[in-house]
């Protein structure tokens, strides 16, 4: 069981891991070149600002991806904590370099935590962050079992997913669903400065929603540009290919006859069918997961159903997919909505919380199901979760879930701290 956390790197990932498992009662020491940005992270919550006496459990080296390597030499060559790993995007090359670069390769695994938000720095951190998220992992055959194994207890308290895979074709996926699409964004949003006044002043939710992932901090996107290259050329061409052909029938609508522009469309209609059946893809890819419906009460006094979609909002329930509900009989206002059985009962406990009267439906026959039973925590006891199934990528060794270590609740261990010269 980990009872400390090392974070090095206090930004946007680095201060929400801080928020997520010091609420679990771990003890979390935060280092930062940036003294102002740690003790922010601290007066969050996210810990203490410092090195522990001791070893740490665990090290969470959360700096840009160029400087993880020297990051990682420095502190395993100071013993800063017994197992180490990071939060770069981008895994491959830096695997090869630990490797062959770190006093001990068996103490690190690679990590990436597929979450995020469009500001950056500790402000910007939230607790629940990584909650329902893909967390990959990529161990080298190196690894030793008892890191993974703290790593994997580190996410489960972070309410992540742990996804292992192999580096490469880890670097490969991010490249089509992350790298290449910030860059597209950005090349967008780079035509907006050439236009006028008048022609910003229409731009509407859908531009705003292309854009929103521009990239905003150049210095660390050429990071991970410089380091993925292969992988995001790769879809860049096939995008170039795409565009060259959007482009083609454009050039040929121009000058196409009345009866030849039926024909002349097919190859853009194509790619934008293509566009239709790729967006299915990404909001379906869950539909595998079975599914729970969620009914909550509401009183009917103005303001409850508004003060109930935020509390939904927050827990990343939009909206458009409740569906309110009236009972004559019973002169009952309700809202249901479906969600993956994984997180229906996380929900409703949290609905509960927060004083809501809450409860799953059983999806056959209608009813509600008995409740939980959990006891609501005591004020100041550390809760301590560990519900994140194992995901597998294909042809990877298996190695054990965080349901398979041993959990309890740890007290604080001594807070005292010393810096080490980062």
């Amino acid at each position: 069981m980990i009872r400390t956390v090392a974070v090095v790197g206090t930004g946007l990932i680095g201060t929400s891991i801080g928020l997520a498992v010091s609420r679990h009662g771990v003890a979390v020491h935060l280092l930062d070149h940036d003294e102002v940005a740690a003790r922010t992270a601290a007066a969050l919550g996210a810990g203490v600002v410092g090195a522990p006496d001791e070893p740490a459990d665990l090290a969470v080296i959360a700096v840009p991806p160029g400087a993880v390597g020297e990051v990682l030499g420095q502190t395993q060559a100071r013993g800063l904590a017994r197992s180490y790993t990071d939060v770069a995007s981008v895994k491959a090359q830096l695997t090869r370099e630990m490797l062959t670069s770190l006093p001990d390769p068996s103490s690190y695994v690679g990590g990436h935590p597929l979450a995020g938000r469009e500001h950056s720095g500790p402000l910007a951190a939230r607790a629940g962050l990584f909650e329902d998220r893909a967390w990959v992992l990529t161990p080298s055959p190196t690894t030793s079992q008892d890191t993974v194994n703290r790593v994997f207890e580190m996410i489960a308290l972070c309410g992540a997913v742990p996804v292992i895979m192999d580096s490469r074709a880890h670097d490969d996926a991010v490249a089509l669903t992350s790298h290449a699409p910030h860059l597209l964004a950005s090349l967008m949003a780079a035509r907006l400065r050439l236009g006028s006044q008048d022609e910003i002043r229409l731009a509407g939710q859908g531009l705003h929603d292309m854009t929103r992932m521009a990239v905003r901090d150049p210095g660390l996107w050429s990071d991970i540009l410089q380091a993925n290259a292969p992988a995001v050329a790769g879809v860049l061409r096939e995008f170039r290919d795409d565009l060259t052909t959007v482009l083609g029938t454009l050039d040929d609508l121009c000058d196409a006859s009345e009866d030849m522009r039926g024909r002349s469309l097919k190859p853009m209609v194509d790619l934008l069918d293509d566009g239709a059946a790729g967006l299915a893809a990404i909001q379906g890819r869950h539909s595998t997961d079975r599914e729970t419906q969620v009914e909550v009460l509401v009183a009917e006094s103005p303001g409850q159903l508004v003060r109930l979609l935020d509390a939904l909002r927050a827990l990343r329930v939009e909206p458009e997919d409740v569906v309110p509900r009236h009972s004559a009989r019973e002169g009952t206002l309700s809202v249901r909505f479906a969600v993956p059985a994984a997180r229906a009962v996380r929900i409703v406990l949290e609905l509960e919380q927060a004083g809501w009267d809450a409860d799953c439906i059983d999806p056959a026959s209608g009813a509600r199901r008995q409740r939980t039973g959990a006891s609501p925590r005591r004020p100041g006891e550390p809760h301590r979760e560990f519900r994140a199934p194992l995901v597998r990528h294909e042809n990877e060794e298996f190695r054990p879930d965080a349901h398979s270590i041993e959990t309890a609740n740890g007290g604080q261990v001594n807070a005292r701290t010393k810096r080490l010269p980062f």
